[in-house]
Order: C-alpha cells, then sequence, then structure tokens
C-alpha cells in the first residue's frame, strides 16, 4: 500500500507544477493591472512606481521565478485590490466550496445507491427507467443551463428561491439542484450496471440457495462488490465537482473558490488568482490519492499491481 502510495504522490506532481506555471502565464495575458488600479490620470512616475511596487517591472522569468521562490517558503503574495494576504483570501473561500461539493456529493451517493440498486433488482421498473432518464439528461444539458432555467422559474416566476447567497436552507436549493444532475446521473448507472453484474455472480447465487433474503442479498454481497468502480467514478465525478462550482458560484453569488477566481481575473488579481487555483490543485490532488487508497483497499488487484 505504502508503494502504492508514493507512486501515485510522484505521478500527480508533474500534473500540478504544469497547471501552477499554466496559471501562472495565462492570469498575465489578462492584461496589465496598473491600467486597472490607477486612474486614466496617472503620471508614468506613479505607474513606474506602482509596476515596480509589485514587480511588474521585472521580466516574466524572474516573475515566475520570485512567484515559486515564494511557493517553497508559503508565501503566496497579497492581493492588489485588499491588500491582504492571497492565502488568506482563498483558505477564507474554500470552505463554501468543500460545503457544496460535500452535501451535493453526499446526496449524489445516496440517490444513486438507492435508484442503482432498485433498477438493477427490477428492469424495466420505474426506478430503471428514472435511471435512464437521469443519465441522458445529465449527458446532455450542461450545468449552466439548469441554472439559469432554475433561476428563472423557482426565483422570477414563482419567487419561493433566491437567486444568490448562504443565508437559510432555501439557498442552498438551486445551487445544490444544479450540480446534483450530472453526478446523480452518472453514478446511477454506474451502480446499476455494477448490482447487475453483482447480482448475476455465483457468489449470490450460493447467498441466495442458503437462505438471504433480497435486503441482506443487495447490502451484504452485491452492492459491497459493486463498490469499487462506483468509488472510482464518485472521486472523478468530486473532482468535477470542484472544478465545475467555478460557473454555478459565479451565477448564484456564492462565496467559494469558484467566485473568488472570477472575481481575482477580472480584477487581475494575479496572487489572489494564483493561490486559489493551486490550493484547488492541491486539494484534488489529495482526494485523488485518498480515492486511489480506498480503491487499493477494496481490490487487491491493485495492490498487487504497485508492486510490479
Amino acid at each position: 500500500m505504502f508503494a502504492f502510495l508514493r507512486r501515485r504522490v510522484y505521478t500527480s506532481l508533474v500534473p500540478l507544477l504544469v497547471v501552477l506555471i499554466g496559471v501562472f502565464f495565462l492570469a498575465r495575458l489578462t492584461g496589465d493591472p496598473t491600467s486597472l488600479y490607477l486612474p486614466e490620470s496617472a503620471t508614468p512616475a506613479q505607474r513606474e512606481a506602482f509596476a515596480a511596487q509589485n514587480g511588474f517591472d521585472q521580466s516574466v522569468w524572474t516573475q515566475m521565478a520570485d512567484y515559486f521562490g515564494g511557493v517553497l517558503h508559503l508565501d503566496f503574495g497579497e492581493s492588489l485590490r485588499t491588500g491582504e494576504a492571497a492565502s488568506t483570501m482563498a483558505l477564507r473561500a474554500f470552505p463554501a466550496t468543500l460545503q457544496l461539493a460535500f452535501v451535493t456529493m453526499l446526496l449524489a451517493v445516496i440517490g444513486s445507491i438507492v435508484i442503482g440498486c432498485w433498477a438493477a433488482y427490477r428492469p424495466n421498473s420505474l426506478a430503471d427507467r428514472f435511471s435512464s432518464l437521469l443519465s441522458m439528461t445529465a449527458a446532455s444539458i450542461p450545468d449552466f443551463w439548469f441554472a439559469i432555467t432554475g433561476v428563472w422559474i423557482f426565483a422570477v416566476v414563482l419567487g419561493v428561491l433566491p437567486t444568490s447567497g448562504t443565508g437559510g436552507a432555501v439557498a442552498w436549493v438551486l445551487p445544490i439542484a444544479t450540480l446534483l444532475i450530472r453526478p446523480l446521473g452518472v453514478l446511477t448507472q454506474v451502480v446499476r450496471g455494477a448490482m447487475v453484474s453483482a447480482l448475476s455472480a455465483p457468489y449470490v447465487r450460493l447467498a441466495r440457495s442458503k437462505g438471504a433474503g433480497d435486503l441482506r442479498v443487495v447490502t451484504h454481497h452485491a452492492l459491497r462488490n459493486a463498490a469499487a468502480p462506483a468509488l472510482t467514478v464518485a472521486g472523478d465525478l468530486t473532482v468535477g465537482l470542484v472544478n465545475g462550482a467555478v460557473v454555478v458560484e459565479a451565477i448564484f453569488g456564492w462565496p467559494g473558490i469558484g467566485k473568488l477566481m472570477i472575481d481575482a481575473i477580472l480584477q487581475r488579481d494575479f496572487a489572489v488568482l494564483q493561490a486559489a487555483v493551486l490550493l484547488t490543485a492541491v486539494s484534488i490532488f489529495v482526494l485523488n490519492i485518498v480515492i486511489d487508497a480506498c480503491y487499493a483497499l477494496l481490490d487487491a488487484r491493485v495492490r498487487d499491481k504497485a508492486k510490479v
């Protein structure tokens, strides 16, 4: 297990470094922050002083070297807009994104297990048709369409849900409903497929022959063996949730890391954008390792492969 985790950490460091370098250069393509933070009447001397104060008078390679040197010492720079440490702003916004992703994924896992097991146990039943409808909907309609349609129906027309904010349980409904469709649809199909295979396996027939009831067969025998593929897909969907929250947070004004990134891009606040992306990338990096570790615990073949 240790060898497996060590190899997984090494293979994840390269993509993490590529993301950080890419964001560093892409952030600077948004434009010169000097024109945004100084008035049009600013003199050339004032512009030069602003650039020198923030290191923009250096070459981009020198700026990148300074940035990575700071990262190694846990110094992620300061916000151009507020003067606050970029890491503090990112860490303050991240819990809101995690809350949104955690509640959404929890509902998706519970819903997919219930619907997927029911659909697999009773093919062509109402649950089976509902799972197919969910899968097609999740695959064909983008998240922002759900968000805009939900705002129009429930906030504008009916006036029963707020369009933004985090105050009260009702403020969670539209963001979670928007994010929930895709993972629920995909996971339900995965659980259904895995359960169909598991329910027809010899060990299930043996359990039935020994008198095991339907509920025990599903929960104690089939579902345990169907969990491995579902766990892998759930991990990928959780990573997608964190990434997809950028659009949803911007639409609903959710004060998470996604909205912070959008604001940082619009305000050319490079340090905040880089800190937000770094925190998100590291979180996804850790999440992937945890998921792989869980997968290795469930499947001995993964552990054996790591020893080769």
